[in-house]
Formats: C-alpha cells, sequence, structure tokens
C-alpha cells in the first residue's frame, strides 16, 4: 500500500518542474486513489493549493470530481503514446478546452481552460486535464508520466527528466530504493 504524502504546492519546485499544471493532476489522481472518498475539505485544499478555479465544492461536486477523475487515471495508467492519444482526444471531444493565458499571482502567463458558463466541474477537471496531457504528450513525443516503482509506493508521476526515463515519484523514493538495494548487497557481500 502506497504511503500517504503531502501533495507538493507547484511553487516548492522551480517553474520547469510544473509543466503545463500537470502535478495538480498527478496530486489530484494521487489523492482520490489513496482515499477514494477524500472529503470535500480535503479536494477544496487541494484545488487551493495548486492555483485552482475558485470554487467552493459541496459534497455533491467532490463526488463529481472523484468519479471524474478515474477518466485522468485511466490516461495516467497509459505508457502507450497511440492509445493515450486517442484517451486524451475522447476527452477533448466530450469536454472540449476553451484555452486561454492567465497569470496567476507570482506566476508566468500560463495556459489553462475556460469552461463554458453552464458547464459544471466535470467539465473543468477532464478538458484542463486533457489539455495539459496533450500538450505534454505532443511535447515530449512520448506518455511522459508514470507510476512510482519504489516498493510500496505506486503514485503517479510527471517525468520532468530529460535524458533518462524517470522511474520514482519523488528523490525520496528513489534514495529508499538506493538504500535497499545497498543494503541488500552489503548483507550478500559481508566482505
Amino acid at each position: 500500500m502506497a504511503q500517504p504524502r503531502t501533495p507538493q504546492h507547484p511553487d516548492d519546485k522551480h517553474p520547469d518542474d510544473n509543466p503545463r499544471g500537470l502535478h495538480f493532476l498527478t496530486d489530484f489522481a494521487n489523492a482520490v486513489r489513496e482515499d477514494p472518498t477524500a472529503g470535500t475539505p480535503e479536494l477544496q485544499a487541494l484545488l487551493e493549493r495548486h492555483g485552482g478555479p475558485p470554487f467552493r465544492l459541496t459534497d455533491a461536486d467532490a463526488r463529481e470530481l472523484r468519479e471524474a477523475t478515474a477518466e485522468v487515471i485511466a490516461v495516467l495508467d497509459t505508457d502507450d503514446p497511440d492509445r493515450a492519444a486517442e484517451a486524451i482526444n475522447a476527452l477533448l471531444d466530450r469536454h472540449p478546452a476553451r484555452p486561454r493565458l492567465v497569470r496567476l499571482p507570482g506566476r508566468p502567463w500560463s495556459l489553462h481552460t475556460r469552461a463554458p458558463a453552464d458547464a459544471g466541474l466535470t467539465h473543468w477537471l477532464l478538458s484542463t486535464a486533457a489539455l495539459a496531457l496533450g500538450l505534454w504528450l505532443s511535447e515530449r513525443g512520448t506518455c511522459a508520466w508514470g507510476r512510482c516503482a519504489a516498493p510500496d509506493c505506486d503514485r503517479f508521476f510527471i517525468d520532468t527528466g530529460r535524458r533518462t526515463a524517470q522511474r520514482y515519484c519523488s528523490p525520496r523514493c528513489a534514495t529508499r530504493v538506493r538504500v535497499a538495494a545497498h543494503r541488500a548487497q552489503r548483507a550478500a557481500d559481508p566482505d
């Protein structure tokens, strides 16, 4: 079972390490996977931490967002670019993105989706996910996301590396695996 962690705020990282707000999507997907009944306060706090729209979530909104997150998780679980593109295009067909440049306080201009006035939270979440994941897939040419390879952790992450594929969700998990491998090697070779 994955060990719960406090979701990271995008400002805690270098701005280039938060591509297109994708860390919001992975934090949201991880929160819902780790607690399928995540309540309104937790989801509201996550939205606010990531500079999401100023929604005041109700319990019905939280339930709707948890259900919609299954579609985001389905894309994040895909490592085949063709299948990911098909899933993203299907999301865009059902929840068209209306991109706009937005400048959040203390941040550079970035592309965000704007839901039609009559659209609900599901439309906002899924159009945001489709646009962000689609831009990232087209820029990277591959599914530059994945699940942590560390034992007892299967959190989603966004691969921001340039040379080798990322395998772990955080330096903490990578270090934990390296230390365990080193200890196992020392135990096997007592010399």
